[in-house]
């Protein structure tokens, strides 16, 4: 058995691929367009060998979709949590639970989709401004 990849309904597409290219760094891997059903598929993933994230876009949805923590949360394995979270910061995306322990952040796609960011290996020492850092909203 090898694990595929995740389906996430997203709401907003532009806003969506923005989240997870330009800030995330996924790379777009595969795009299908459905003419007759009305709706794309795009596949994102870090690279062509691993497990991919599937965006699916309704074009006629008009509202929202509701319970994104429903879904659990998507996780990425990163090579220096600190480094990571902090450019994210400065692309506008809110830390919602600081790595404060040198290992794990949260942080939400623009359709409330809990990301899980994990350090490579072992924990990093814990350092500020993480560690003084509250948690904010739900992650």
């Amino acid at each position: 058995m090898k694990y595929l990849h995740a389906m996430v309904r997203v709401f907003d597409l532009e806003k969506s691929l923005d989240f997870y290219i330009n800030k995330l760094g996924l790379q777009e891997m595969k795009r299908t367009e459905y003419e007759q059903g009305r709706f794309t598929l795009i596949f994102l993933a870090t690279d062509a060998d691993e497990p991919m994230i599937e965006l699916t876009y309704n074009w006629d949805q008009t509202e929202p979709y509701t319970g994104g923590r429903n879904f659990g949360h998507l996780a990425f394995e990163v090579e220096n949590i600190y480094d990571f979270c902090h450019q994210l910061q400065t692309k506008g995306v809110t830390i919602l639970r600081p790595p404060r322990d040198g290992r794990m952040a949260f942080i939400r796609s623009p359709d409330n989709i809990s990301i899980e960011l994990l350090q490579k290996g072992k924990a990093l020492a814990p350092i500020e401004p993480w560690v003084s850092m509250k948690s904010t909203g739900e992650w």
